[in-house]
């Protein structure tokens, strides 16, 4: 095994024991527009989706 491939190894390990993952399906094309906009905000598409969904869950909780 090289480098390369233990790095990702141990990567996926790492990801694997540390973050749950989510699946959510989109309209076709939908994605690309999501990405692109998360990259406008200088963001990933998961820190964008993750930072909506923060914002969502603050929003609900100040309203309770």
């Amino acid at each position: 095994m090289g480098i390369i491939e233990s790095q990702r190894a141990a990567t996926a390990r790492y990801n694997k024991k540390t973050y749950d993952r989510i699946e959510i399906f989109v309209r076709k094309g939908k994605k690309q527009v999501i990405k692109d906009f998360a990259k406008l905000q200088g963001l990933s598409t998961n820190k964008f989706i993750n930072n909506a969904i923060d914002k969502a869950m603050a929003e609900q909780e100040e309203d309770a």
